[in-house]
């Protein structure tokens, strides 16, 4: 069983370690031409924002049920555009109306708030 001051632990350097392996794993994959192309930093690290989302917040929430998916996306996104598979004039609209959709799921009961959201009082005089 994990102890609770386990999950109290400070993210950034965790976060800071996985940032830098998407950072050096793109790198070397665009120094070794796999992908031609492609900016593997650029997509790599889309996708590792995407995934740091879900981490910082420790898990779904309304904050990340939209960023985290919406950088995902982007990065797929972007090796489609990269690879000629889509249009930028088609990249952009489709993001657009992600972010709508993401928004919308957002507002459900069933997604709850962040952690460290905190309500201000209401100001009922």
């Amino acid at each position: 069983m994990a102890d609770a001051t386990n999950s109290r632990q400070p993210k950034g350097p965790l976060i800071l370690s996985i940032l830098m392996i998407t950072v050096g794993v793109g790198w070397f994959l665009t120094a070794q031409g796999f992908g031609s192309g492609i900016n593997w930093v650029w997509t790599l690290g889309l996708g590792m924002i995407g995934i740091v989302a879900f981490i910082v917040s420790g898990g779904l929430d309304k904050v990340s049920v939209i960023l985290g998916p919406f950088f995902l996306v982007g990065s797929i996104f972007s090796v489609l555009r990269q690879t000629g598979r889509m249009p930028i004039d088609s990249e952009v609209p489709m993001l657009v109306i992600l972010i709508g959709v993401l928004l919308l799921i957002a507002q459900s009961k069933f997604v709850p708030l962040p952690r460290w959201f905190a309500a201000m009082p209401s100001d009922k005089t």
